[in-house]
């Protein structure tokens, strides 16, 4: 059991299947959306996007799945030490708060429409037909910049993981990898 558990020097198997797999799905996530933004609307970003809305769910779900898993194992975590180290944990910190927030938005948005969303088709929102403007607003206003805000801190995440290892030559990738 304990290779599935986090310890001091590694993250263990459920927190590295979680970091992956949401790795993978935010890059499926942020293809959608590159694409949509680098060449319009188009078969491509329609079959690419067309995963957003369930996509954005799923995500959701397994942040707070994860953020669960990661605050049960916070104390055999590896440290963190240091001011590069208080760096690392607000850095990490931003990230799950975005992964929060922006498709917390995004939820709340879809409610407020009225609409129906059953994704998988699991219903999780029943239509109702009538619009509910201030819970469409704050999405409205923000999701697509804050979606761009978190695609940044995740390029910042990924780069300081590669500074790491080839200008500091620490293993820190090997902890999650």
């Amino acid at each position: 059991m304990a290779n599935w558990l986090d310890t001091s020097q590694r993250y263990g198997r459920i927190s590295r299947g979680f970091h992956w797999l949401m790795a993978a799905l935010f890059a499926w996530h942020f293809a959608g959306a590159l694409l949509y933004v680098g060449i319009g609307d188009t078969a491509l970003t329609r079959f690419v996007g067309g995963t957003h809305f369930t996509m954005g769910f799923t995500l959701f779900v397994l942040v707070l799945l994860r953020g669960a898993w990661g605050l049960a194992n916070l104390r055999r975590r590896p440290p963190h030490p240091g001011r590069l180290g208080r760096a690392a944990a607000t850095g990490h910190a931003l990230i799950y708060v975005l992964m929060v927030v922006v498709p917390g938005m995004a939820l709340m948005r879809q409610y407020g429409s009225g609409k129906g969303f059953s994704p998988f088709g699991i219903p999780i929102m029943p239509e109702r037909g009538s619009k509910i403007a201030w819970m469409m607003a704050p999405a409205d206003l923000l999701h697509y910049g804050m979606g761009f805000v978190l695609l940044a801190v995740v390029l910042g995440h990924v780069t300081m993981a590669v500074l790491h290892r080839v200008l500091w030559k620490e293993d820190v990738l090997v902890r999650m990898a």
